[in-house]
């Protein structure tokens, strides 16, 4: 499919959600399938269908990873979904095609980003809002924000500090946890999102005060607490003449009294969700066995022994060995396939037979679930903890337990199903808290109120300092003796160059670290470009934020060893080490005495022999730079040209001396001011290269209008 330009871009908000694990689309979701396809899944669509309805949002795209898999469904690969009419999926080639767990994404998210940003490029917009969720998808829209200079806003969903106390209390030691969680790099990534997100929203007031307070980039006063919606329309009470289909009768074949009222389950087969406590609380209570079902709906299987994951085959393997222990048949239904569609109608059967909703999770960051049950009419009985505690306080619609206490659990659920007249009271106050306080609409006002009070009085979408996606043109130069030295063709460059800002990006290449470049171009009056490509190629920055683009640096540290060459080069004769201030990460550098020190091409075939990899830069006659095989500024352009999705015959690039020549060598257009050096004269034959005859700025300003970037004045 070809992405079609946004042709309405500036008449309303264009937010771009990320959840980029699980399989997502807009329906029949498959809930419960495995870990990754929970609650939060059917919440983003259904929170991207809520904006879409918002009058002050225009446009809202739900980018998630596409999936090319014979093993699942081909909507999965489908590049884009409309799933309302200002809102569909967006799915982005990630790493391989086959479905992978969250836990095994993380290598690939660079990935996700640049071809992100390709998207963007296509349809010619800019988001004004990223929004995150879950901590895979928090890192790509934290990149994407900072590199586009966007609001952020992140939902966590689940907290990997909370998990990691969660598992190491469970007795997992911290490299067990790692080796199945990458648990280490998911807190990096919430920490993260948390010191550079705009806004934080949370479905309670508890995920607050506890959960995120254990993080170090902690902020209360960018947190917003708005409880997801509902599908009011889906989940509701019994009506007349309803039919509950083939669900009840795959319900029913397991019971023998199904008229009994149910005591509901519904969740994914994780260790979390404390299935087996509930079973527990159940069939202990021979009181609780002789009034009521019990009915565990725990995702959908074929063969529990074909289960990839560990923790749902040993969830299931211990609900059918407790229903064994307590000789349960006849009275327990645990049904193996049950649709999206069939949900609903399993809330109102159960409310139907005056039964009750359980949640025995551990722990219970919101809960969506429990609102489903509410807008059904059905009461709860819930973990004292997270989300259920303020959904009680809201609907007043049940109680609240203890989840490791499985009498006290059992106790609970008799109290709701033996008292008929308290039961009536707690679900007509389910349906009407369900209404008051869990509507998308009412979640969607909440949310775009506050995105306008982030944003500000300043119409969204206006002056973008980030203009690499959106531009066509870039100019590209370096700094000393090319783009600063004349003062008066200077000034008329910039002129130029500001009345072309909508068409034409600028950037620097120096050979300078970030500090000098920032006191060259202020000395010379120089406006911070759009892009600063710094020690000789081994940074690259962005705009007057001075956003590092973390990519570049994942790229070039292929093979790079700094220290290993340090220790071989320093004792050479005619080589001196570079002040500290002038090194770098990415760059070692000395200056060298021509007439003491070895020719640069045995000091290559040294490292050679020693198993080292470096770039050698010799220049201006005195400097010597070693950067990683990957780097040089030649190499940072074209990196930029390909993450930004520039035409390579749309840059120019501009230089004078032998560290501007492998840029200047490169695919795209170059021109050589009339001042260079003696050492680039044996590029004169090159294609693509133009020689000027005026100097500095003149001789970039003469190349612009060479190639036709600019007219003739």
């Amino acid at each position: 499919m070809t992405d079609k330009k946004d042709s309405t871009r500036g008449r309303g908000l264009y937010i771009a959600l990320f959840s980029i694990h699980g399989l997502i689309r807009g329906q029949d979701l498959e809930l419960g399938r495995d870990s990754d396809t929970g609650g939060q899944t059917k919440y983003v669509v259904e929170l991207a269908r809520a904006l879409a309805e918002h009058p002050d949002v225009q446009r809202v795209d739900l980018f998630t990873r596409q999936v090319i898999d014979a093993r699942v469904s081909k909507d999965y690969a489908r590049p884009v979904e409309q799933i309302a009419g200002r809102a569909q999926i967006v799915r982005i080639p990630c790493g391989p095609e086959g479905y992978l767990r969250k836990e095994l994404l993380w290598p690939y998210l660079r990935e996700f980003i640049d071809n992100t940003l390709g998207y963007f490029r296509r349809i010619g917009r800019i988001p004004d809002v990223l929004h995150g969720h879950y901590a895979d998808a928090g890192h790509v829209a934290t990149q994407l924000a900072r590199l586009l200079g966007v609001v952020l806003v992140q939902t966590g969903h689940s907290l990997g500090r909370v998990k990691l106390e969660r598992l190491l209390k469970s007795g997992l030691t911290e490299e067990e946890i790692e080796a199945s969680y990458n648990m280490s790099q998911r807190i990096a990534a919430e920490e993260e999102v948390l010191a550079h997100a705009n806004l934080v929203i949370t479905s309670t007031s508890q995920e607050v005060e506890q959960q995120y307070a254990v993080y170090e980039h902690y902020r209360p006063e960018r947190m917003l607490v708005n409880p997801p919606g509902t599908d009011l329309e889906h989940f509701h009470p019994p009506r007349r003449g309803d039919y509950p289909g083939t669900v009840l009768g795959e319900i029913n074949r397991f019971l023998q009294q199904p008229k009994k009222p149910m005591v509901l389950a519904l969740s994914r087969p994780d260790p979390r969700k404390n299935i087996g406590t509930l079973i527990h609380a159940f069939g202990s209570n021979q009181r609780l066995r002789d009034l009521a079902n019990l009915v565990i709906v725990a995702g959908s299987r074929d063969d529990i022994r074909e289960i990839d994951e560990d923790g749902p085959r040993e969830v299931l393997t211990e609900m059918l060995m407790l229903i064994d222990k307590y000789d349960l048949y006849g009275q327990v239904a645990y049904p193996k396939h049950i649709d999206f569609d069939s949900v609903a109608e399993i809330y109102r059967i159960a409310t139907r037979s005056k039964g009750v909703f359980v949640n025995p999770a551990y722990t219970e960051p919101f809960g969506l679930t429990l609102i489903e049950a509410a807008a059904s009419g059905l009461p709860m009985v819930a973990t004292n903890d997270g989300g259920p505690r303020d959904i009680r306080e809201y609907c007043r619609n049940g109680l609240l337990v203890d989840p490791y206490d499985a009498k006290a659990m059992g106790e609970a659920i008799l109290e709701v199903v033996a008292d008929r007249e308290q039961w009536r009271k707690y679900s007509a106050r389910a349906v009407r808290g369900a209404h008051e306080h869990f509507s998308w609409g009412g979640h969607a006002r909440k949310y775009v109120g506050k995105l306008k009070k982030v944003i500000g009085p300043k119409r969204p979408g206006s002056e973008r300092w980030n203009r690499l996606t959106v531009v066509d043109y870039a100019l590209v130069s370096d700094i000393d003796n090319t783009l600063i030295g004349d003062r008066a063709s200077l000034r008329e460059l910039l002129q130029t160059l500001k009345t072309q800002r909508d068409r034409i990006a600028f950037g620097v290449a120096t050979g300078r670290r970030l500090e000098l470049t920032l006191e060259a171009l202020k000395e010379w009056k120089v406006p911070i470009p759009d892009v600063l490509v710094t020690s000789v190629g081994s940074e690259i920055y962005y705009g007057p934020n001075l956003v590092q683009d973390e990519g570049w640096a994942e790229v070039i540290d292929h093979e790079w060893d700094r220290a290993a060459l340090q220790a071989l080069l320093d004792p050479l004769p005619g080589l001196r080490l570079q002040p500290e201030i002038d090194q770098r990460r990415f760059k070692l550098s000395y200056f060298i005495d021509p007439d003491e020190a070895w020719p640069v091409e045995d000091i290559e075939g040294l490292m050679k022999k020693h198993g080292l990899k470096a770039r050698v830069i010799f220049s201006h006659g005195e400097f010597l730079d070693l950067l990683p095989v990957r780097a040089s500024k030649g190499a940072a352009i074209e990196y930029l040209t390909r993450k930004w999705g520039l035409e390579l015959d749309h840059v120019l690039v501009a230089g004078d001396s032998g560290n501007d020549r492998d840029m200047l060598e490169g695919p795209a257009l170059g021109v050589v001011v009339g001042n260079h050096a003696e050492e680039l004269k044996s590029l004169a034959a090159q294609d693509k290269l133009y020689f000027a005859s005026a100097t500095h700025a003149g001789g970039i300003l003469e190349g612009l209008r060479h190639y036709g970037f600019v007219g003739e004045e």
